[in-house]
């Protein structure tokens, strides 16, 4: 009645932004992602006679997260299931706008299914991890990943595996501490009060389709422009919400001038900032110790952090 998973974050190209119904967490648009595999979440489940479920996250109890993860055990194991002890561990900030919690629900489905040998199929799983983070159900596949968003629930498709087209992530850590508004409080936020919103939702799927079609041809330039101006069309129906949504910071900004100044030069990088201050360059790989170069010398950052793109989350030994 014990199993181990780990699961890597993801990071969304074409990135959603509301949800179609909160009640099942569904998104309000569809999406387009990279699983990175540098960065990563083990999630160990033990069910026993204990009398609660228990969460510890890198050595610390976490109350404020465990009923997120008592509900998504329900749906693993059903509600008449013995309670379980979870524990968590990542090798980077949580809370912080790198979808920790992507990887640590996906990682914690996959243990949860093992453990009590339900043998859920990996749709049913990424559904299940998307009640709980709706971008959770990404990282149960690796590389290139579109997700479909419809009223009848997600869907997901694997564009391309890692080594089809081994790009290179450098993300900027520009802040460690939990962001000033969950993602889930945003979106409800953005939804109720943003003038753009609307237009975000109609203009999606054309995104999606170039998004697509460049993964498709290898096409660098093209993901490059719809991936940054997707990126900047969400973070402006989150500063025309009232009150205003804004994760950034001055070493954000920062980072998006260095960019700029790589991309003058020919360099081949883009970037996409997710619903936090971390600033990600996505970029070739002959290009990575340039862009790293100059993020690590841009004021503000605290670190950066390299990755290649990884594969979906799995089974660990415990």
């Amino acid at each position: 009645m014990q199993a181990s998973a780990e699961a890597q974050p993801n990071i969304a190209l074409v990135k959603y932004w509301g949800k179609r119904d909160r009640e099942r967490n569904l998104p309000a648009v569809g999406s387009l992602s990279i699983t990175l595999a540098s960065l990563r979440t083990r999630m160990t489940v033990r069910f026993s006679d204990q009398p609660t479920d228990t969460l510890i996250v890198n050595g610390q109890e976490a109350p404020a997260m465990l009923g997120r993860v008592s509900r998504c055990l329900d749906l693993v194991a059903g509600r008449n299931r013995q309670r379980a002890a979870v524990t968590s561990d990542g090798n980077f900030p949580i809370g912080a706008g790198l979808a920790s919690s992507a990887s640590a629900f996906a990682a914690l489905v996959v243990a949860a299914d093992e453990a009590v040998h339900t043998g859920h199929d990996r749709l049913t799983l990424a559904r299940m991890a998307g009640t709980a983070s709706g971008s959770a159900a990404r990282s149960l596949y690796g590389g290139f990943v579109e997700l479909t968003a419809g009223d009848g629930g997600i869907g997901l498709t694997p564009l391309a595996a890692p080594a089809d087209w081994p790009l290179e992530v450098v993300v900027a850590i520009t802040e460690e501490g939990p962001k000033p508004v969950g993602s889930g409080d945003g979106m409800i936020r953005s939804a109720q009060t943003s003038p753009f919103y609307a237009s975000w939702v109609e203009r999606q799927e054309a995104d999606l389709v170039v998004a697509r079609t460049a993964v498709s041809n290898r096409d660098f330039a093209s993901l490059a422009a719809v991936s940054e101006h997707n990126c900047l069309k969400m973070h402006s129906v989150m500063w025309t919400s009232r009150p205003p949504v804004v994760y950034w910071n001055e070493a954000t900004i920062g980072c998006l001038e260095a960019i700029r100044l790589l991309q003058a030069k020919g360099v081949p990088v883009f970037f996409t900032i997710d619903a936090g201050p971390q600033v990600k360059a996505v970029c070739t790989a002959d290009a990575v110790a340039g862009v790293r170069g100059a993020l690590d010398a841009t004021p503000g950052v605290l670190r950066t952090l390299v990755s290649g793109l990884g594969e979906g989350a799995r089974l660990v030994p415990s």
